[in-house]
């Protein structure tokens, strides 16, 4: 599985995906919202009773990989092109 990791970690649009990947899924299994995440004590409380649940380990899991995957590339990997980007191309026109 090849990936540019140092280029996709330069656009914080994946980091957002990233972070939400792991957040969103646990706030929901948990019936929270983010309102109710109202210290680090709590949230890292959350996180880990959400770590020590097999079903809510999967649905973390599943939501890094749709995350991670580029869709338009065969397999799991990122293009040919991606690969020798060293920042985030900006398509301008």
């Amino acid at each position: 599985m090849k990936i540019n990791w140092q280029v996709r970690f330069k656009n914080p649009v994946f980091i957002w995906q990233l972070l939400l990947a792991v957040i969103l899924p646990v706030l929901a299994y948990f019936g929270l919202e983010g309102k109710d995440m109202t210290s680090w004590d709590v949230l890292f409380s959350t996180l880990g009773k959400a770590f020590s649940n097999p079903y809510v380990v999967f649905l973390i899991l599943s939501s890094l990989w749709n995350a991670v995957n580029d869709p338009t590339t065969h397999g799991a990997t990122d293009s040919l092109t991606a690969l020798d980007y060293t920042k985030p191309r900006k398509d301008d026109k």
